[in-house]
């Protein structure tokens, strides 16, 4: 993708000045976005992956103005004759290709911010109320029509006799209807509210914005996981404390060892980039792999598209693991995480090392055979 050219999917924008004029800032409607655009997964398919202990799913109800939800696995649903339901369906890329390459078309946005593809299937009437959005979000019609709401809520109070984090006070600046193929971009806190007009189905493609305390507490933990000093130097001993009249006081001596011990995980050179790189390519608790098979000669290989993988000026990072590259190696590591791909000729310039590293991701399920 040439992020300097203009686009149709971004009305007519580049990416490079979507990401100027839009992102975080304000929202965008892009009538006609993906013209022909079909679900990238029939209705029977949804049910099958709803039922699944391996999906992540939900199923949202308004019968007799009363909100309900439900947590997946989903065995059974509604009659689909039945109006004002909502199955919600998490990560469909990893389990349909088609929703994978719908998801591609946006890595106009770094790997490390890029969540995953939801799809929302609604009878008539369907939706989970107005809400907002901690994130980036593009909201893609792809079947039938959904009537949409959006407005600044700087003031937003939830209701509290509900399941589901619903806006009480939720005003209209702007109202949509949304037909196959178009497209609205919402940054994160505005408030939205999606209505089906009919059965329908809409593709969100949402993006991670993790908490600073969230990344911190991630982070110190695998730093400290990581830590290699020796175990002496690892336990706090306090043979000069002496007897106390305040027992309840925490020891200064403590709290001394406890700031050392925090600052040494810090400093460790490349540790908290390592750290950073390997969180944000844990694959989700409910991702798994399946075996792979080994290398062919002459063949180029693509990334499985359950595998996130991401680099830094020193490191290759993949589905939670981390290894350092240089030379050659790495630039062809880095354009195997941005193009999510090698061909037959790249592989022929790897080392030996990185070929054998190659080959055990192809093993595991990682890595594949390209088609």
């Amino acid at each position: 993708m040439d992020i300097n050219t203009p686009t149709g999917l971004l009305a007519g924008l580049s990416p490079a000045a979507f990401m100027q004029k839009h992102w975080q800032k304000k929202p965008l409607l892009v009538r006609q976005a993906l013209p022909g655009i079909t679900p990238p997964a029939t209705r029977a398919e949804l049910t099958r992956l709803a039922a699944s202990e391996d999906v992540e799913s939900r199923l949202v109800s308004a019968f007799d103005g009363q909100w309900a939800l439900r947590q997946g696995p989903v065995g059974k649903l509604p009659p689909f004759s039945k109006p004002g339901w909502t199955l919600l369906v998490q990560g469909l890329e990893q389990h349909v290709p088609a929703a994978y390459e719908l998801l591609s078309r946006f890595r106009f946005v770094p790997e490390a911010r890029l969540d995953d593809l939801m799809i929302s299937y609604a009878t008539d009437g369907g939706g989970v109320g107005p809400h907002f959005d901690s994130y980036d979000v593009f909201l893609i019609q792809v079947h039938g029509q959904r009537r949409w709401r959006i407005g600044r809520q700087p003031g937003a109070v939830l209701r509290d006799d509900v399941p589901l984090k619903i806006i009480a006070n939720f005003e209209t600046e702007q109202e949509f209807v949304l037909e196959p193929g178009d497209m609205l971009y919402l940054p994160p806190g505005w408030a939205h509210d999606g209505v089906a007009i009919g059965e329908c189905m809409t593709c969100s493609v949402g993006f991670r914005t993790p908490w600073r305390a969230e990344l911190a507490r991630e982070l110190l933990q695998r730093l400290m996981d990581d830590e290699d000093e020796p175990r002496s130097n690892r336990i706090y001993t306090d043979p000069r404390e002496p007897a106390t009249l305040t027992p309840g006081l925490v020891p200064e001596a403590l709290l001394a060892f406890a700031r050392d011990a925090a600052q040494r995980a810090l400093d460790e050179p490349l540790a908290l980039e390592r750290a950073l790189g390997e969180a944000l390519t844990e694959p989700k608790p409910r991702v798994w792999f399946d075996p792979g098979q080994p290398l062919a000669e002459g063949q180029g290989v693509c990334l499985d598209r359950r595998t996130r993988m991401m680099y830094d000026k020193a490191h290759v990072f993949i589905n939670g693991e981390s290894y350092r590259a240089a030379g050659k190696d790495a630039q062809l590591m880095r354009r195997l995480a941005d193009a999510r791909g090698l061909s037959a000729a790249d592989l022929e310039r790897l080392s030996e090392g990185a070929l054998d590293l190659l080959q055990q991701w192809a093993e595991d399920g990682w890595v594949r055979i390209a088609v």
